[in-house]
């Protein structure tokens, strides 16, 4: 029995519709690695590493392309909506471990969605409210919102996704002009390109590249959210290769840029200190541009975000009651709009905790870690899967992009990487929720005598 069948006479929920296309796709890409990263993180990266801005993103770039690739031909061999969870799970059959692995990638989301709602209720908020509305509040109304948004079905979704990415792509798009401008008339410190905030040893340099790097890797996450949309999007095998390699290069390109163009104009202590790093750049350069409208631009960008996180981290709840991996009624879908209403409650609740307890940078550097222990397992599994055969056409990675990802992955997500511990007390605090989850599930499961697909397929 594979994965996806159930006993004869079981309950099954109804399927997720099919409406997103090839260019609906790429464009949700986009949008998804777009955001809060870039707008809200950038000074915070800056304060890791310093004038040397561009570098943590480059670095990003490639480990991103190299995780990637794994996920693509993965996506092509197995189109569920599951994803990690999935692929973990067909290649080493533990279903402790997959559990684990889908939790992880669930929170990864959920944090990074807080990081979006807090980034939404800082500086660029405050062009607007001079900070009179508490931050907190905001933060879980702006949450409760997006949620609200996502019951009404993932057309809806996904077309407010395409709104949001062009406006984000606006703002991107006024920054690296505000920096052309800059350089054609000689402003700004090209000098600060090459400055490193770490002294001393090379050890101490290391360090703060690759805690610049992790952190800055956040700002990269989003292409895995696409594959949990498997199974609502048209050929899927033929449609994802072109939209994730797309999107992962798009914005690999234009973060480098910004970040060049951020440290041409602005002093990276000046850029640490804002939650709204951009907008220190709009008005440190030169050209009369409203900062008020950008501000704008950019709560745009964050919503989306943070929309997109919420959308895949519920689908993900879906995929894992409809796998047995979460209790049957995290699966249950709201009639008439077929959407996963109890996994869009859940995880909306679980956001509003987190927005409730973590900063920006905490959020943040927390989505990197939970998704860099999470792709370092994928890129080993797509090597164990290639002895799994499938009937139909789909894309092979070259060996040496898995072994490389699953190597870059680990690095980053180890103590070489300085963060903050209160990252690695937020992520065991999470997957102590998860295992606790997990136990219930299994104890209950075990009371009526019942398997998951995953158990079953395993014995």
């Amino acid at each position: 029995m594979t994965t996806t069948e159930q006993p004869a006479g079981a309950h099954r929920e109804p399927p997720l519709k099919r409406v997103i296309g090839p260019k609906l796709l790429v464009l949700f890409v986009i949008g998804d690695i777009l955001g809060t990263g870039i707008y809200a993180t950038t000074g915070n990266v800056a304060g890791k590493v310093g004038g040397a801005l561009w570098l943590p993103f480059v670095i990003g770039f490639v480990v991103a392309i190299l995780t990637a690739a794994s996920y693509v031909e993965l996506v092509g061999k197995y189109p569920k909506a599951a994803g990690a969870a999935l692929y973990t799970q067909k290649a080493f059959k533990v279903p402790f471990l997959t559990f684990i692995v889908a939790f992880m990638v669930m929170c990864s989301g959920l944090s990074s969605a807080s990081a979006a709602a807090r980034a939404f209720s800082g500086d660029y908020l405050s062009e607007f409210t001079e900070g009179a509305v508490p931050p907190t509040l905001v933060a879980i109304l702006f949450i409760l919102a997006l949620a609200a948004l996502n019951l009404r079905g993932v057309s809806e979704s996904v077309k407010t996704n395409v709104v949001l990415t062009l406006v984000e792509l606006t703002g991107l798009a006024i920054i690296l002009s505000i920096g052309a401008w800059a350089v054609l008339t000689g402003e700004g410190e090209p000098s600060r390109l090459g400055e490193f905030q770490a002294t001393g040893t090379g050890y101490a340099l290391l360090t703060s590249v690759l805690g610049a790097t992790a952190l800055g890797f956040f700002a990269f996450v989003g292409f895995e959210d696409s594959v949990n949309m498997a199974e609502e999007t048209r050929d899927p095998a033929r449609t994802f290769p072109r939209a994730i390699f797309t999107g992962v290069a798009v914005t690999g390109t234009i973060y480098v840029l910004v970040a060049l163009v951020s440290s041409l104009l602005v002093d990276y202590r000046v850029l640490e200190e804002s939650s709204g790093p951009l907008l220190e750049v709009v008005k440190a350069g030169g050209v009369d541009f409203p900062p008020k409208l950008f501000a704008l631009i950019a709560l745009f960008a964050v919503t989306n975000s943070a929309l997109i996180n919420i959308m895949m981290a519920s689908r993900l709840c879906y995929g894992m009651a409809n796998e047995r991996i979460l209790p049957r009624a995290m699966g249950r879908v709201l009639a008439g709009r077929r959407t996963p209403v109890a996994g869009i409650v859940f995880v909306s609740l679980l956001a509003v905790g987190l927005v409730s307890t973590g900063e920006i940078e905490g959020l943040g550097d927390t989505t990197a870690f939970l998704l860099l222990c999470v792709f370092a397992v994928v890129n080993i599994a797509v090597l164990v899967l290639r002895r799994d055969r499938v009937d139909h056409p789909h894309f092979r990675t070259p060996t040496v992009l898995p072994v490389l990802g699953a190597i870059t992955a680990l690095i980053l997500a180890s103590p070489l990487a300085d963060r903050d511990a209160d990252v690695y007390i937020r992520a065991g605090v999470l997957l102590a929720i998860g295992i606790g989850l997990w136990a219930v599930n299994k104890l209950v499961m075990r009371a009526r005598g019942e398997e998951s697909p995953a158990e079953r397929e395993k014995s």
